[in-house]
């Protein structure tokens, strides 16, 4: 976070330098308070950017073996921008690498990680939570601290969705 800070105050330098620049080449015809508008708008940019740029970020930093099966994008009021261009604000990844699946007479059958990652301002936030599938019924379930499925937390599962694809279809045995 602190690194944040140091890009946001640098924006900010660096906008007051064009400020500065810009009124130099025109003889101080420009006003003074363009300076403080051009770093604020520096750092505006700045985290216009940094908020634009953290899913790919984040993504490029997952280890070998981890598929990001969901993404969430959204708008947010006192961000008007994000109304015509929203915003990556939440993905959720599958441990693949990880995953132990296993084919039975009552058809396959899955357990694995899924990691949500989800953004707070500036702040990143990691929930981890296990999973059973079963392939087949097409269905999932929460797993408890002592492995056991929680039958209120059963999710049904699309055929078309990327977890369901990478759990059950292409799955090592």
């Amino acid at each position: 976070m602190i690194w944040h800070l140091v890009a946001a105050i640098s924006a900010a330098l660096a906008g007051a330098g064009v400020a500065l620049l810009l009124r130099n080449l025109s003889r101080n015809w420009l006003p003074k308070w363009i300076i403080p508008v051009f770093a604020g708008l520096g750092m505006l940019g700045y985290t216009i950017h940094y908020e634009y740029t953290w899913f790919e970020s984040k993504q490029a930093r997952l280890p070998e073996g981890s598929v990001v099966v969901s993404s969430e994008e959204g708008d947010m009021l006192w961000r008007p921008w994000t109304m015509k261009f929203p915003m990556p604000l939440a993905y959720t990844v599958l441990d693949a690498a990880n995953a132990q699946v296993e084919d039975t007479d009552k058809g396959r059958i899955a357990r694995f990680t899924l990691y949500r990652f989800e953004k707070h301002h500036l702040m990143s936030t990691v929930k981890s939570a296990n999973y059973q599938a079963l392939c087949t019924e097409k269905v999932m379930f929460r797993l408890n601290e002592d492995g056991q499925a929680k039958l209120e937390a059963m999710t049904e599962m699309q055929v078309d969705e990327p977890l369901y694809q990478t759990v059950c279809v292409f799955a090592r045995s």
